[in-house]
């Protein structure tokens, strides 16, 4: 999976991710949030979503302290972060920013 999530964090087309943890209230009120955003933007963005339960090695590598997170990525750069529930208009302005 880390090559698989380097791989697609590099691309040209920017990569929405979403750190979550099934036990963790706020993300699955975040989940449906994060999807009609992507559903949204389209072909404009990608999205991925990490179980930080599971991918421990990339949790640790961007530092995520707390869920949910959202990341935009975009050839490898992290341009945006927000950690905890957004409302969906602010997570569609920032993302935008940077399209």
């Amino acid at each position: 999976m880390k090559k698989k999530f380097r791989k697609r964090i590099a691309e040209d087309i920017p990569t929405l991710v979403y750190f979550y943890a099934t036990w963790c209230v706020p993300c699955k009120l975040m989940r449906p949030i994060v999807e009609q955003v992507a559903g949204e933007l389209g072909t404009a963005i990608s999205s991925i979503e990490i179980d930080v339960e599971i991918k421990k090695g990339i949790v640790k590598r961007y530092k995520i302290k707390g869920v949910p997170t959202l990341i935009l990525f975009k050839s490898g750069t992290a341009l945006w972060r927000h950690t905890g529930v957004m409302p969906v208009e602010d997570i569609r302005i920032a993302i935008k920013e940077h399209l």
